[in-house]
C-alpha cells in the first residue's frame, strides 16, 4: 500500500479566482504583444532590408538602387528569403515578450497550440560555436601569430590584448 502525503491547499477560493482573472488578462495581452513585435533582416550585400511583424505583415521594404542588378527573378527570390529571416526574428521577439508576461511554460504551450514553434527551439538551426571549438580556433590563431602564451603562465594584459584573439571565455563567470 502506498501512502500519499496530503498537503492542504493554502489558497482561498477568492485567491484562486483572482489568479485565474490575472492569467486571463495576461492572455488577452498576447495578441497585442504579437502585433507589436517586429523583425528586420537584410541581405549580405546590403541591397535590401525588410521589416515584418510577427503575423507576417510587411512593415517596410527598402531596396538599394543597385538591387535592379539582380534581375527580376533573383530579386524576387531574395526578397522572399530576407523576409523569411525577418519573420523568424519577429516570431522569436514576440515569444520573448510573451514569455516575460506569462512565463516559459505558458509560452511553450502557446507555441504548441499555434503550430509555430519559436525559432530558437528549431533543432535544425546552427547552434554556433562551442566553447571548445572557440578555444581551438583561438589557439590556432595565437600560434599562427606567434604570440601563444600557455594558459598556465599568467601575464599582465598588454594594450593590444583588447581584441578577440586574446579573449578567453573561461574567464567569464556564469551564475546559472
Amino acid at each position: 500500500m502506498t501512502v500519499v502525503e496530503q498537503v492542504p491547499v493554502e489558497r482561498s477560493t477568492r485567491r484562486l479566482i483572482e489568479q485565474a482573472r490575472e492569467r486571463q488578462d495576461a492572455l488577452a495581452q498576447v495578441d497585442s504583444l504579437m502585433a507589436k513585435a517586429a523583425g528586420t533582416a537584410h541581405d549580405v550585400d546590403d541591397t535590401m532590408e525588410v521589416t515584418v511583424d510577427a503575423r507576417g505583415r510587411l512593415l517596410r521594404l527598402w531596396l538599394a538602387p543597385t538591387a535592379v542588378n539582380w534581375g527580376p527573378e533573383r530579386l524576387g527570390s531574395l526578397v522572399v528569403e530576407v523576409t523569411q529571416v525577418a519573420m523568424r526574428e519577429a516570431t522569436q521577439n514576440s515569444y520573448n515578450q510573451v514569455a516575460l508576461l506569462l512565463g516559459e511554460e505558458m509560452t511553450y504551450l502557446i507555441e504548441q497550440l499555434s503550430g509555430m514553434p519559436a525559432p530558437a527551439r528549431n533543432p535544425d538551426d546552427d547552434p554556433g560555436l562551442t566553447v571548445e571549438e572557440f578555444q581551438r580556433r583561438r589557439e590556432e590563431r595565437l600560434e599562427a601569430a606567434g604570440s601563444h602564451t600557455p594558459a598556465a603562465t599568467p601575464r599582465e594584459p598588454a594594450e593590444e590584448d583588447h581584441d578577440l584573439d586574446s579573449f578567453d571565455p573561461a574567464t567569464l563567470r556564469s551564475d546559472r
